[in-house]
């Protein structure tokens, strides 16, 4: 920066202390601090992270960073103390123009967890721009007959710095003919004019120069000058004359070309020619003004020629001169100041910065999403902007500093409910009528896994033929996962146990991919009825999730064994006849026997007869009971049985003798029965029992015998227990009862 040489020591160290100077505070969600523009690199602006009570060690893990709207270099972080600094140069004329407040706001996010801090940074002005005139000479005609007290407009200056350092006073070199008079205009702008305090005489002096200078209020005070080259005409008595000196006139901003402004009316006291005038924009009027209005030279008529924009320029001084058309003209001066009227002509404009995306689904209520800046360039109502939020979303605009918008979550995101969402926010102003403008973030939900596979149903049944081929495809079980991407993947796993002295993983296996169950070798549904077990679905997320089905694998009879002979627990003698057990009787055996024994002659040819013999097991203990009737009956039938074998004996003897004698050894056999066939007297029964290997035993360790008595042709062969006493033989009609006392009960058909 530059300034004056006519600094005193005492103001630089002044200036040193001031550009040394910050200030924060606290307030309304914000930390304020201010700092003097044109300050060198490295000056201190603030304690932020300590300000914002943040540790110094957390700055680089929660990635503390900056952001700023535009002047993003200017201010700068110093992650190892927290301190705010100066970047670079800083100007608060380039950043604010003629504003008579000039801040850097500036966001500082840090994340885990996410927060935002809004920090306002004053920009202080110093006195670093000297007032500057237009032009660097101005130059008046006067004629020399104007009286004393006339009055002549002047160029005022301008000073691009603000509050006092901006508020100009002026001086005139000291001198006879002339003075300076300033007023204050109601639109707080100075009205300069130069006074004749002594008439001038051109035949004495033709030409004055005079030298204007204007000086600042900053410490120190800074100038500008002037130079003023009077020219002294001859000329008439009398110059028009406007009814006010100056013009205040107010005009909407974007007022139509050929819009009337005003209608100026100067008069002249002369005569004639001298009394004709002529209206024009006085050599002060800038370029830029001339191209924004045009007045009409004889009627005096200012009217709107250009595009007039209260944002680009909201004020207008234009100087007129009223000449008359005399051969020595005279000038008249008027100013006219068009200020604007504001028009809710702009619309708001919003910059939306995103932080948090794409938005996890298990974000806590409250994080925030993204920034929001808006800005219109209206003024007053028409420049205040109100920022709405489409409805019916799980998110909120939450106001955090003038026009500054934070959209943080409200409530509970789910992605498989929705998986994005599509905002529409809208930024109003409070003109009338209003303007607006959209814009459209589209929010994505980023998954989580919070979703275990699920299986349509919590158990399946499988039917599987046996002697199945190995490695055959069996079932297939299928998980769904209601996540996104890796956290969808599911892998699917047998739950390994043991299945008898044997691993689960030695029967089946599962596909990890496809979820395919392969039977690793034929099945035996003599070995293995039912086969029952889980498979476990697992996704791939962090930490992974997972659920189990059951399969119950029914294993299906085929025809694939042949039938075998079981050894029959009984024997007979191959002679004597004699039926014996040939082993332990146990539970495992049939309760009910049928026994069929075939007896063969040695004829040519043999002669055989059959016998069934029906055995009913019964517990040892037990003994049948049987009534007088059975008993009576039973003898009667072994009374007949002997009648009958001695007419068969009587009859084979008589056939005997005609035949060889092999014929009668046989009939001497068959007549000569022994002691030992169970022969018993008519009337008294032998019972006939058979040892002790014919006895079995249950698992409780009971003993029975089976025991024979004759009879006739049709023997009835009766099992009792040994401690039954003997009896007569009754009815057969009634040996079904003895079936149902569990009394063993044999019958021998011979059949000739």
């Amino acid at each position: 920066m530059v300034y004056s040489q006519r600094r005193s020591p005492g103001s630089r160290r002044l200036l040193l202390s001031l550009l040394l100077f910050a200030v924060w505070e606290a307030g309304s969600g914000q930390v304020h601090y201010s700092v003097l523009e044109e300050v060198k690199h490295g000056t201190f602006v603030g304690r932020i992270a300590q300000d914002l009570g943040l540790e110094l060690a957390e700055l680089v893990p929660r990635l503390f960073r900056m952001a700023s709207k535009g002047h993003r270099d200017l201010l700068e972080v110093n992650l190892q103390n927290g301190i705010l600094f100066v970047n670079s140069r800083i100007d608060r004329e380039e950043l604010c123009g003629r504003s008579a407040e000039c801040s850097i706001h500036l966001e500082v996010i840090v994340d885990r967890p996410l927060q935002v801090f809004h920090v306002e940074v004053e920009v202080k002005d110093i006195n670093d721009n000297p007032p500057r005139f237009f032009r660097q000479e101005q130059r008046l005609f006067i004629l020399e007959s104007r009286i004393v007290d006339s009055r002549f407009p002047l160029e005022g200056a301008s000073d691009m710095d603000v509050g006092v350092n901006a508020e100009l006073r002026y001086k005139l070199n000291p001198n006879e003919y002339f003075d300076l008079d300033v007023k204050a205009n109601e639109e707080e702008t100075n009205i300069l004019e130069l006074v004749l305090k002594k008439a001038v005489d051109r035949e004495e002096i033709q030409e004055h120069l005079l030298l204007l200078t204007a000086i600042d209020g900053g410490k120190p005070e800074l100038t500008g000058t002037v130079q003023l080259l009077i020219n002294v005409l001859d000329a008439n008595d009398n110059a028009p004359k406007f009814d006010k000196s100056i013009y205040n006139i107010r005009l909407l901003e974007n007022a139509p070309n050929g819009t009337l402004v005003i209608k100026l009316n100067a008069s002249d006291a002369d005569e004639g020619i001298n009394k004709e005038i002529v209206y024009l924009f006085s050599d002060l009027v800038l370029d830029n003004v001339k191209s924004k209005f045009i007045i009409d030279s004889n009627s005096g008529e200012i009217t709107v020629k250009g595009e007039l924009d209260y944002e680009d320029c909201n004020l207008y001084e234009i100087n007129i001169d009223a000449v008359d058309r005399s051969s020595f003209p005279l000038t008249g001066h008027c100013k006219v100041i068009v200020k604007l009227l504001d028009e809710n002509d702009n619309i708001p404009e919003m910059v939306i910065t995103s932080i948090s995306l794409p938005v996890q689904e298990d974000a806590s209520v409250g994080t925030v999403i993204a920034l929001i800046s808006l800005s219109d360039r209206d003024s007053g109502l028409n420049g205040q902007v109100t920022c709405t939020l489409s409805p019916h979303v799980p998110f909120k605009l939450v106001s955090t500093f003038k026009n500054y918008y934070s959209l943080v979550l409200e409530s509970a995101l789910d992605r498989e409910s929705v998986a994005n969402y599509e905002l529409v926010v809208t930024a109003r102003d409070g003109g009338s009528p209003s303007l607006s403008t959209t814009a459209s973030m589209y929010v994505e939900v980023a998954d989580v896994n919070d979703n275990a596979p699920a299986f349509a149903q919590p158990e399946y049944t499988v039917f599987v033929r046996e002697n199945n081929p190995p490695g055959c495809h069996i079932f297939t079980v299928s998980a769904r996962d209601a996540d996104a991407q890796e956290n969808a993947l599911v892998s699917y796993s047998l739950v390994e146990r043991r299945v008898g002295e044997r691993a689960l993983s030695s029967y089946v296996s599962v596909h990890a991919e496809s979820g395919k169950v392969y039977a690793l070798q034929p099945l035996d549904h003599e070995e293995l009825e039912l086969l029952q077990f889980q498979v476990s679905a697992r996704d791939a997320g962090v930490p992974p999730l997972g659920s189990n089905v059951t399969l119950q694998v029914f294993v299906l009879d085929e025809n694939d064994n042949a039938p075998a002979l079981l050894p029959r627990p009984f024997r007979v003698a191959l002679y004597t006849g004699e039926i014996s057990t040939t082993r332990t009787l146990d539970e495992a055996d049939s309760a009910r026997q049928r026994l069929l024994v075939l007896v063969k002659d040695h004829g040519e040819p043999a002669l055989t007869a059959t016998a069934t013999v029906l055995l009913s097991l019964v517990e040892s203990g037990q003994a049948p009971k049987a009534s007088s009737r059975v008993l009576a009956g039973a003898a009667g039938a072994e009374a007949a049985l002997v009648d009958v074998n001695v007419y068969l004996i009587v009859a084979i003897c008589a056939v005997s003798s005609l035949l060889v004698l092999t014929l009668l050894l046989y009939t001497a056999l068959r007549c000569s029965a022994p002691p030992t066939e169970g022969a018993c007297g008519p009337g008294k029964p032998t019972l006939v029992c058979s040892s002790a290997v014919g006895s079995w035993s249950y698992s409780q360790q009971r003993r029975q015998r089976v025991c024979s008595g004759e009879g006739p042709p049709k023997t009835d062969l009766m099992a009792f227990s040994p401690s039954l006493p003997p009896g007569p033989i009754g009815d057969m009609s009634e040996q079904q009862d003895l079936n149902d006392e569990h009394c063993a009960k044999v019958s021998l058909d011979f059949h000739n």
